[in-house]
């Protein structure tokens, strides 16, 4: 890889590709040429970079010619598209969709968690992105899993709008507003009102009665940690909440070593990319806004679980836009570096 790379962001136009951009600049990644890409319709546009104008070009099969990585952000069925060009140009992609995260010839990253699995990326010239709510799950539950062996995980997630993008931020504004003024509530995002609601379906369900969302955090955790079905067992409940940005998780987990508060605590705090805020006493635990534009994690409430043996609950936070997307495909970016 070269020390100053040629990158290309492909649905550069979108929240996640914006953020994408900014992570770049915020942490010096040392590009050498931009390459913008995005749809037919927002092709000819201009966003900023590094201070100077970048023009957003079409995104065809033929825009990476000398692409030395590209960063997806444009959904699964663009990424099955294009994808596999840009990796055949020679670039590797790192893609922020689920298209790939369970091919078995893909290696699913999370940085702090498994850098390792990035090497592998040299089968298919493509790195997958996991999902945002599983990425904030796994940055308090890994340290964890280090120190004790877990074998059990049961999670409820609290997820932002922005997790739909700028259609979910903008659904719950223009409800909130119409409630305000007395005038209908339109729903087009979501199935049910959004504003001052809770709505436990994310994504479509599938035949067993769980969402898609629910089974990525199945199926992600286990492929993540490198654990079989026989080794840990998980179980999740993810509920839409009116909160414009930054997911929360509530999680319960078992352990197949005996593990404390003080010692969990001390396993958390010695990560990297998550912080332990946790201090009930005086009120101090971690909520969405406390994580929103923040770079880090943060884990909280964490006890002793009264049901499950070597158990303990916690609650975890952190930005669904930034390490649940743009800034943990940047860190994977940058271990290609490495």
């Amino acid at each position: 890889m070269k020390s100053h790379p040629h990158v290309a962001i492909a649905g550069a136009t979108g929240a996640v590709g914006t953020e994408l951009l900014q992570c770049l600049e915020k942490r010096g990644f040392p590009v050498g040429e931009i390459t913008l890409l995005a749809s037919a319709r927002s092709a000819g546009k201009t966003l900023k970079f590094a201070g100077k104008d970048v023009v957003v070009k079409e995104l065809t099969k033929d825009a990476f010619a000398g692409v030395d990585i590209a960063l997806f952000s444009a959904g699964g069925g663009t990424a099955l598209e294009f994808a596999p060009a840009a990796a055949a140009a020679g670039a590797i992609v790192v893609d922020n969709s689920s298209a790939f995260r369970m091919d078995p010839g893909v290696p699913l990253v999370i940085p702090e968690v498994n850098p390792e699995a990035a090497q592998g990326a040299l089968a298919k010239g493509i790195i997958a992105n996991p999902n945002c709510t599983t990425i904030v799950t796994l940055m308090a539950l890994a340290p964890l899993h280090r120190a004790f062996g877990v074998k059990q995980l049961i999670a409820s997630s609290y997820q932002a709008v922005s997790g739909s993008g700028v259609a979910g931020t903008h659904e719950l504004e223009t409800q909130i507003s119409a409630l305000a003024a007395g005038e209908p509530i339109l729903t087009d995002c979501y199935p049910h009102q959004i504003a001052y609601n809770a709505i436990p379906q994310v994504d479509v369900f599938t035949e067993n009665g769980y969402t898609k969302e629910e089974m990525k955090m199945v199926n992600e955790t286990r492929k993540i940690l490198g654990l079989s079905e026989n080794e840990i067992a998980v179980g999740c409940t993810c509920v839409r909440v009116p909160v414009m940005r930054s997911h929360a998780v509530s999680v319960t987990a078992s352990f197949r070593e005996a593990v404390s508060v003080e010692a969990a605590r001390e396993a958390i705090a010695a990560a990297e990319g998550i912080q332990v805020v946790d201090d009930p006493a005086t009120g101090l635990y971690p909520t969405p806004l406390d994580s929103t534009l923040k770079d880090d994690c943060m884990v909280g409430r964490i006890r002793k679980d009264l049901v499950l043996e070597n158990g303990l609950s916690f609650w975890v936070v952190g930005d669904q836009v930034l390490k649940g997307a743009a800034l943990n495909t940047v860190q994977i970016a940058e271990l290609l570096l490495k």
